[in-house]
């Protein structure tokens, strides 16, 4: 398992982590390994090609023309 060292890590937020570490329970290098999974873990966003045809159901029978122009007059 690999190691990390932090240098200079300002106090004021050395002590929120520790901080937040407490109340979950947890010790402090614990909950570093915790928050960068969670800033790390996020999903890759979805392809537009993976978007195609999603919701054409919504727009069966409507005129997108009288659609948009509808919620154009609906701002005035």
């Amino acid at each position: 398992m690999a190691t990390l060292n932090v240098k200079n890590l300002p106090e004021r937020l050395y002590r929120k982590l520790r901080d937040r570490a407490k109340r979950e329970h947890r010790s402090v290098a614990q909950e570093v390994i915790h928050v960068l999974e969670e800033a790390l873990d996020v999903p890759a966003p979805a392809s537009i090609l993976e978007l195609k045809g999603l919701g054409k159901g919504c727009w069966k029978g409507l005129d997108p023309a009288a659609h948009v122009k509808a919620e154009r007059d609906s701002w005035d």
